[in-house]
């Protein structure tokens, strides 16, 4: 009578399953995942021939389940309760498009990537850091090779580094091409931003990550003279003892941020205020990025509190145009410049705090200030960069913001147009190796004026690089795509009230 019972148990739930999976609705966006998840695709007879359609249609079934994040929360607290992790054997690097090999190679006369390449002697001295805040502590390995280090509400999710000591000469190089096609005319400075992972790694696992300070310092010894190096890895690791990183996202802090800020414009020469000169607020209980990444609920049950710094005593106006983009993540084309606050307000809990400077980063950011020095900078960043300009208003006349994946206009004619002074290349380590990033940087040189409207922009010669942003691939960490809240229409220059 038992196994009769048993049967009709497991009938009743397959049954349930088949209903909820066949006849719900399905899941459109994932907001654990921080992604839209597959839709289903159109149907061509070709497609159906070379069986591309029926595994498409596949893709979309399994990716769009109904209830998708309920389902793999609890699939999440499940593991936790009985222990199940990953072994050594299923870590994979965060490595992106790295290439682990080799490193990447010099520039070659056209401005073109080539192989190979030997690494000059370094010139600037940047010591390496010595961990003394959890060295000691126990870690444990989360999906695709993510180390979660701490307990309870103090837990840190670090993303393991893949690259090599000979990488990222490309990233210099892009920089040194800047310096020669503007030359005195204007400054150029190429920082490198270190992930958490280099200063919170505990010993016991450092194994399963690479060292960075060898990448960084590659990158330094291969800038030209005129290019000024930022070191904020030695400047980060002397306040690595403060929230520079946020816990439960691949990105730095706002206050990370701030010290970075406070050494380029150190280098830079231009004034700089300190925090008494801003608002502290807060965005509480947010759960970044990494609980999707690593798939372990401890990273969901210690949620933190997203600080960031509004600037006081100092008037700016913040215009936007944004970018239209397809799904493969290419530029179709560009919306009217209209003025909006440069900080967005989130509600406490809200998954997309990070897109608070700028609302995120499929736009070009032009930002006017109070200050007169005649000095205008362009920051070429990631989203790590979405931290940085908000603290350069005391700093520059102009703050012209340009993310590596979506600018689409000569910025050659563009820095002759906004009488730019300085530009600052900012990106954290992982888009610095990518070929994507500096690919993108040099095809910036030569590109078409691309007006609102026209094609995708078009590849030039020599450049192996099309799209603005490649599908992110299952092991590396995407930028954040969450929606942010929506701007207003007009704007009058700024005030710490006035947000």
């Amino acid at each position: 009578m038992k196994h009769y019972i048993y049967i009709a148990v497991i009938a009743v739930i397959f049954i349930g399953f088949a209903v909820v999976f066949d006849t719900f609705p399905r899941s459109t966006v994932s907001e654990l995942e921080k992604r839209e998840l597959a839709t289903f695709p159109k149907f061509s007879w070709e497609r159906l021939a070379d069986g591309s359609f029926t595994s498409d249609v596949s893709t979309w079934f399994s990716d769009s389940e109904p209830y998708r994040d309920m389902f793999m929360t609890l699939s999440m607290q499940v593991k936790d309760l009985i222990a199940i992790a990953p072994t050594d054997d299923n870590i994979r690097f965060h490595a992106g498009d790295m290439a682990l090999e080799k490193g990447d190679g010099e520039l070659s006369a056209d401005g073109t990537p080539s192989e190979g390449g030997t690494v000059p002697t370094d010139s600037m001295t940047i010591d390496e850091y010595e961990n003394h805040i959890n060295a000691d502590e126990n870690a444990k390995i989360a999906n695709a090779g993510i180390i979660i280090v701490g307990k309870g509400d103090k837990v840190r999710a670090l993303m393991a580094y893949g690259g090599g000591p000979k990488g990222c000469v490309g990233y210099a190089q892009a920089a040194n091409k800047y310096k020669e096609v503007f030359g005195d005319k204007v400054n150029i400075y190429c920082m490198v931003i270190p992930t958490a992972v280099e200063f919170y790694c505990p010993d016991k696992v450092k194994k399963h990550t690479n060292q960075q300070l060898p990448t960084i310092r590659n990158v330094v010894a291969h800038l030209n003279p005129g290019v000024k190096p930022v070191d904020v890895y030695t400047t980060l690791g002397k306040h690595a003892n403060e929230d520079i990183y946020l816990r439960t996202d691949h990105h730095w802090s706002p206050l990370g941020g701030y010290y970075a800020a406070q050494e380029f414009a150190r280098v830079a020469g231009v004034p700089f205020k300190d925090l008494s000169h801003y608002e502290r607020r807060v965005v509480h209980g947010y759960v970044g990025s990494m609980y999707g990444y690593s798939k372990d609920i401890s990273v969901k049950n210690a949620p933190e509190d997203f600080v960031y710094y509004v600037p006081k005593g100092v008037e700016y106006t913040t215009t936007y145009t944004n970018y239209t983009i397809n799904k493969n993540y290419q530029v179709t084309g560009e919306g009217k410049p209209f003025t909006a606050p440069f900080f967005f307000k989130y509600k406490d809990g809200h998954g997309g705090a990070y897109c608070t400077m700028m609302g995120g980063d499929t736009k070009l950011t032009q930002v006017r200030t109070s200050t007169h020095n005649g000095r205008r900078v362009i920051i070429l960043k990631d989203s790590f960069g979405n931290m940085l300009p908000g603290y350069l208003f005391f700093s520059f006349e102009e703050v012209h913001v340009i993310d590596s994946r979506y600018f689409t206009k000569d910025i050659i004619a563009y820095v002759e147009e906004n009488k730019i002074t300085d530009i600052l290349f900012a990106n954290n380590i992982f888009k610095a190796y990518s070929s994507h990033t500096y690919g993108s940087y040099l095809r910036f040189l030569h590109q078409q004026w691309h007006r609102p409207g026209a094609s995708a922009p078009t590849k030039a010669k020599g450049d192996s690089t099309l799209k603005h942003k490649e599908q992110p691939k299952k092991s590396e960490p995407v930028e954040n795509q969450v929606t942010p809240p929506a701007a207003e229409k007009t704007e009058t220059p700024q005030t710490q009230e006035q947000l």
